[in-house]
């Protein structure tokens, strides 16, 4: 039996997601919600605003609702939606398209997305609301926090330790081993080849701390 989830954002992150969703056989999308009404998303209907989901939640107590929204300019926001489906009642499965490779001991976490050409090797914890962004590559033995996003095409070498809310830019490169703390942005295209013990924002080959 399919089971029913629900999309959280109408943007182009959400795009993507319904469209893994629906390579997947397990579930039924029962639609999106987004303060604007854009129309049908790749056949899926409008639902309204956030405010709809207290009335959902009563409606089918056994739903599932996926985040998304991927890259905020408010660092919680995603955090506090999160915590504000749990508190509703819905389930937050983790979602891996059928055209993404995750070997069998990997953990993820609660509402993680691994999106198309994700690569994640053996020994690899994935945290909560982690996205794993299309063709990202994530090899053994990588610890990666809850709320991170690892953008398109990034490369997480070996045993690499990525903090709570960071963001990992398009193609850049962590090397074997590397430590990068939470509330980090990386740049795209950089490549860190040393431990960041502080928040901040890195960019550059090697990565530089520029602010």
């Amino acid at each position: 039996m399919k089971k029913s989830i629900i999309v959280i954002g109408g943007g182009g992150h959400a795009k993507v997601l319904i469209g893994v969703l629906k390579k997947l056989k397990n579930f039924r999308i029962v639609g999106y919600t987004d303060i604007k009404d854009k129309g049908e998303i790749l056949g899926i209907k409008h639902l309204g605003d956030d405010s709809v989901l207290s009335k959902l939640a009563v409606k089918n107590r056994t739903a599932c609702a996926a985040l998304g929204i991927g890259k905020t300019e408010k660092p919680d926001c995603r955090k506090s939606m999160i915590a504000n489906l749990k508190k509703l009642g819905f389930r937050l499965p983790a979602i891996i398209s059928p055209d993404a490779v995750v070997n069998e001991d990997v953990i993820l976490g609660d509402a993680t997305v691994v999106f198309d050409g994700v690569v994640v090797n053996s020994g690899s914890r994935i945290g909560c609301a982690v996205i794993l962004n299309t063709n990202s590559t994530i090899e053994h033995d990588c610890t990666i926090g809850a709320f991170t996003h690892i953008a398109p095409g990034a490369t997480l070498s070996g045993g690499v330790e990525i903090g709570e809310n960071s963001f990992i830019g398009a193609g850049s490169t962590i090397i074997h081993g590397t430590k990068v703390t939470s509330n980090c942005i990386v740049g795209a295209g950089s490549v860190v080849i040393r431990n960041f013990i502080k928040p901040g924002t890195f960019v550059g080959n090697p990565a530089r701390k520029i602010r």
